[in-house]
């Protein structure tokens, strides 16, 4: 009789087991991020992973570290463990058509998160900002700033970055900000003393902030030995990192020698300690909290079998289709209402901006 109690509860043991197992597998979300070497790719998968356990998923989180092969073998590995939906920022928007299709054969659906995926029938839907309203931001502020739009004559002299070649959300800001500011530079208010704005020319890949900084460290050298360069148009924060340490070293700073205009986006701590500082002039916020909260919203439909929310379905084509998605809208921030914007809604806390 004993014999047999302790049988019974061996099977129910086992069965409560696979039972759970079968559970978590049911409601096991794959989560693909590019690296945790940028503060804003740690808080997106933060808040992603959050959300979705609120939710009553189970949520499988993996950082790639900037390795395309190592980003592939993370979802290969979701992939195996059963995930019904992942949400990827790729690394390489290019390369992840092979582990797209072996997701689609296990019927898996695919969210692109912030970075659209080429290449690839099996991207089912984009989350992500205004990517080129991005830029048609940092153009504005540049405008703004300089009194461009109030008849200041200029001329004014300017350098441009670009973002990672592989990264399809470089091109946007890039033509986002060009197109803005296009008038004041055909009409030789703001002059580009190399004359690099070809992304070939202008592109850091990696978003590096070292890359800028030796780039920043060249244009320096070669155009802006005898006079001050007034316009840097940075398309993220890391790069804006690198140009800050560049001019920096080349004495910018000064009552007689000021910090250009430069631009951002992504309000990492860093950058906003340097929009305190007078470093920096503005950096676009793109609240992660609102992005994850509508990603969790695209999972909860497929899930339940329902439609996914989109506002867009004409202008993110991947090469292969147009992709569905949702954009969510940027702001700005400055020395004049980062206090609002970051302190008080949360997002940071005072001692982390210290």
């Amino acid at each position: 009789m004993k014999r047999v109690s302790v049988l019974l509860l061996v099977l129910v043991m086992l069965v409560s087991l696979f039972t759970g197992c079968a559970k978590q597998e049911a409601n096991l979300i794959g989560v693909s991020m590019p690296t945790k070497s940028l503060q804003r790719w740690n808080q997106d998968g933060a808040n992603m992973k959050s959300e979705l356990e609120k939710k009553g998923y189970s949520v499988e989180l993996l950082y790639a570290e900037d390795s395309v092969d190592q980003q592939i073998k993370d979802i290969e590995n979701m992939i195996t463990k059963g995930c019904k939906v992942l949400v990827i920022a790729s690394i390489d928007g290019e390369a992840l058509k092979g582990v797209l299709d072996e997701a689609a054969k296990d019927g898996i659906k695919v969210i692109a998160y912030d970075r659209l995926i080429k290449g690839s029938e099996h991207v089912d839907y984009y989350a992500t900002f205004d990517n080129y309203l991005v830029g048609v931001i940092q153009g504005k502020y540049i405008i703004e700033a300089l009194g461009l739009d109030k008849g200041t004559a200029g001329p004014l002299t300017m350098e441009v970055f670009g973002g990672s070649p592989d990264d399809n959300n470089a091109y946007f800001f890039n033509g986002g900000a060009m197109d803005t500011l296009k008038p004041y530079i055909d009409n030789g208010t703001l002059v580009i003393k190399s004359g690099q704005t070809d992304m070939e020319q202008i592109a850091i890949l990696g978003w590096k902030s070292e890359s800028a900084q030796a780039r920043m460290d060249n244009l320096l050298t070669a155009y802006y030995a005898d006079e001050p360069v007034d316009v840097v148009l940075s398309p993220n924060d890391s790069l804006a990192q690198g140009i800050v340490a560049s001019l920096k070293a080349a004495g910018y700073g000064s009552a007689d020698k000021p910090f250009p205009v430069l631009t951002g986006q992504d309000c990492d701590t860093t950058n906003v300690k340097m929009l305190i500082a007078g470093e920096q002039s503005m950096s676009v916020f793109k609240d992660t909290r609102t992005l994850a909260a509508k990603v969790v919203e695209m999972v909860e439909a497929i899930m339940k079998g329902t439609e996914p929310p989109v506002n867009d379905t004409k202008t993110y084509d991947n090469g292969v289709k147009i992709v569905p998605s949702y954009l969510c809208e940027p702001v700005f921030a400055d020395v004049n209402n980062y206090k609002e914007l970051l302190i008080d809604s949360g997002y940071y806390t005072e001692d982390q901006l210290k």
